[in-house]
This record gives C-alpha cells, sequence and structure tokens, in this order.
C-alpha cells in the first residue's frame, strides 16, 4: 500500500489539480475570498476531529496550511514563495471542492484523497512551513486554525459555499 505522500504526488500531477492551481492564482490578490475559503476548509477539518495518530496529525498541518495562507493574505507574514502559497491554496480549494478524484460523501475513503494531498504538500514544502511555525510562534498566536481578517464581515449566507464563486473568479 503506498503512503499517503505518494496518493498525494500523484494526486497532485492529476490535471484536476491543475485547474485548482489555476483558481488558486486567481484568488491570490482577493484576501477576502481566501477568508471564507480558509474558514471552510477549517470547519471541514474540524469535523474530523475524532480521528487520531497519523491522521490527526495531517489533519493538524492542514490547520497550519489554513493559517500559513491567512498571514500571507493578510500581508502579516510574506517569508514565503508565491507559487508555495498558490499550492498551498489549491490543495485547500481541492479539499474544499465536492468535485475531486474520490467524491467526499464515500466515507472515510473520500477524505484519504484530500489527507493524501495535504501530506503531499508538507512534506514538499516542510521548510517553509517550518520557518512560519518559528515565525509564528514567536510573532502571533495561533488561533485554531480560524482565519480573522479585521475587516472581514461575518458570513451568515450559508446558502452560497465559496467552492460556487471559484468557477467565477
Amino acid at each position: 500500500m503506498s503512503s499517503l505522500y505518494e496518493k498525494g504526488l500523484a494526486i497532485s500531477k492529476n490535471a484536476l489539480f491543475n485547474v485548482f492551481l489555476g483558481r488558486a492564482g486567481k484568488l491570490l490578490g482577493r484576501p477576502f475570498r481566501i477568508a471564507i475559503i480558509l474558514r471552510e476548509v477549517a470547519s471541514k477539518l474540524d469535523a474530523k476531529d475524532s480521528k487520531k495518530g497519523p491522521l490527526q496529525q495531517v489533519v493538524d498541518m492542514g490547520r497550519t496550511l489554513i493559517r500559513l495562507i491567512g498571514a500571507f493574505a493578510s500581508g502579516s507574514y510574506r517569508q514565503i514563495e508565491t507559487t508555495t502559497i498558490v499550492s498551498g491554496l489549491a490543495v485547500l480549494l481541492y479539499v474544499l471542492s465536492p468535485i475531486d478524484l474520490v467524491p467526499d460523501f464515500i466515507p472515510v475513503i473520500g477524505f484519504l484523497d484530500d489527507l493524501s494531498l495535504i501530506s503531499w504538500f508538507i512534506s514538499k514544502f516542510q521548510g517553509e512551513i517550518a520557518r512560519f511555525q518559528a515565525w509564528e510562534s514567536k510573532s502571533a498566536a495561533p488561533n485554531n486554525g480560524v482565519v480573522v481578517a479585521p475587516s472581514l464581515p461575518a458570513v451568515s449566507d450559508k446558502s452560497q459555499p465559496a467552492v460556487a464563486e471559484l468557477g467565477h473568479s
């Protein structure tokens, strides 16, 4: 059986993931849309809190990825390559999207491809993530994956998910 990293690597090379890379690149200059997406991904990861062990570690690193992209979008952390942020945002868009290689409605297996892609990202960019974590521990208190922009209005309309906006970006 292949590792989560190997499965994530295969997904990262898939044409479907390239679609998410394109959307992530278009979203990069829109911090409010990014904040909405980050909140939705954090909610999706929080629903998986019952898992412990290696899967929980990947979920926790997914939360770190959410904080990293949130800090970049807010301008508080820029010591990272833009291509890394675009790749990370594409990973989060994939996690959030109901359209991926293994549909999320399939119990356990449907979330495994999302975790695999997060695992691949973490392995590939571990140095940059470690630098962010060091910066975060010195500069900002972690907020459990919730991204709060100072002027971001509260999201109360759940009828239109952020994924619906992505095709219009």
